[in-house]
C-alpha cells in the first residue's frame, strides 16, 4: 500500500500538465470541499500550473458543515489560487430537494434533519440486517422501505450532479479543464455519484490511488493536519457524520481488502493474512460487484 510519494505527486503534475495542453484549455477547475482528496487535487494542479490558472469552486448548501467550508477557503487562500463560493441551496430549494424529508419548524433544520436521518439509517439497519449504503447501490424492486431508499439516494445524489453543472458552467465560460477528486477506494466500491462532481470530469488524477495513498500523498504536500486528521463526510445528509459511518468499515481495512482481491487473493488467505471476519470481506466484494453499473454505460 505504500507509494513513493514524490515520484507520484511529479507523475500527477505532469498529467495534469499534459491534458490541460492536449485539450487546450488555459486552466483548470474543481470542486473544493475541505476534504483531504480535493485539497490533493488542488495542491498538484497549483504544483503543476501555477496559482494564476487554478479555479477551485466552493459549493455549500444548507446542510453543509461551516467547518468544511471554512477549510476549503482557507486552504484556497494557503495556496494563492482563486475560490468562487457558491451556495447552492437556492437552486436545491427551486428544484423541492429539501421537501422530500420532513421537519418540524419548532426544531433548527439541521439539528432534526440531522436526528431524523440518522435514526432512519440506523432503523433500517436493524429492521432488515442490510447496510443501507449497499442496497442503495442498485434499484429498490421488492426491497422493503423501498420509498426511504429512493428518496434518500434523490435527496443527496441531486447535490453532486448540481456541483458538476456549476463545475462545467465556469469551465465553459472561461476554458478550463475539469478536474475531479474521487479516489480509488471509492470508485470501486460505488461511493460517488454517477454523473456527479465526483465522476463526470475531463481528468481524474487520484483514481489509480486508494484512500490511504491519498493520504499519504497528501501529508508529502503539507496538506495542513487539520484537513488530512478529521474524520471524511460525505457531508450531504445530515446525521451521517462520517464516511465510516456509512459504508461501516474503515478505509485502512477497506483499502488492504480491496488490494487483496484486486491481486486475486482467495478468500480465506485474506481472512487469515488480515486478521479480519469473512463477513467483512465478502461485504466489500459485494459493493464491487453491486456498483459495477456505475462504472459503464450498457449498450446492446
Amino acid at each position: 500500500m505504500q507509494i513513493e510519494t514524490e515520484k507520484v505527486a511529479l507523475s500527477l503534475e505532469s498529467f495534469i500538465r499534459e491534458y490541460t495542453d492536449k485539450l487546450e484549455r488555459e486552466g483548470v477547475i474543481f470542486g473544493l470541499s475541505g476534504g483531504v482528496d480535493s485539497a490533493v487535487v488542488a495542491a498538484l494542479c497549483e504544483r503543476a500550473l501555477g496559482p494564476e490558472k487554478v479555479l477551485a469552486l466552493v459549493m455549500p448548501e444548507k446542510d453543509s458543515k461551516k467547518e468544511h467550508t471554512k477549510n476549503a477557503l482557507n486552504f484556497a487562500r494557503e495556496l494563492n489560487i482563486e475560490a468562487k463560493l457558491v451556495d447552492i441551496t437556492p437552486y436545491l430549494e427551486k428544484l423541492g430537494v429539501y421537501k422530500l424529508f420532513p421537519w418540524d419548524k419548532t426544531l433548527s433544520w439541521g439539528k432534526l434533519k440531522g436526528v431524523l436521518v440518522k435514526k432512519a439509517y440506523h432503523f433500517y439497519e436493524r429492521k432488515t440486517g442490510k447496510i443501507p449504503f449497499l442496497e442503495s447501490l442498485s434499484g429498490f424492486k421488492d426491497k422493503e422501505y423501498s420509498s426511504y431508499l429512493a428518496r434518500g439516494n434523490a435527496y443527496y445524489r441531486i447535490k453532486h450532479r448540481l456541483r458538476m453543472i456549476l463545475l462545467y458552467l465556469y469551465a465553459e465560460l472561461e476554458n478550463r479543464l475539469v478536474v475531479g477528486a474521487a479516489n480509488k477506494t471509492e470508485y470501486k466500491i460505488g461511493y460517488f455519484v454517477k454523473y456527479g462532481c465526483d465522476d463526470a470530469t475531463d481528468i481524474m488524477p487520484l483514481r489509480n490511488l486508494y484512500k490511504t495513498q491519498v493520504r499519504e500523498l497528501a501529508r508529502y504536500l503539507n496538506i495542513p493536519a487539520r484537513i488530512i486528521e478529521k474524520s471524511p463526510s460525505p457531508d450531504v445528509m445530515p446525521g451521517l457524520a462520517d464516511d465510516e459511518e456509512v459504508i461501516r468499515i474503515s478505509y485502512e481495512k477497506m483499502d488492504l481488502i480491496l488490494l487483496a482481491l484486486e491481486k486475486g487473493w482467495k478468500l480465506a488467505d485474506i481472512v487469515t493474512a488480515l486478521e479480519i471476519e469473512e463477513d467483512k470481506v465478502i461485504y466489500i466484494k459485494n459493493l464491487v460487484q453491486k456498483s459495477e453499473h456505475m462504472r459503464k454505460n450498457y449498450v446492446p
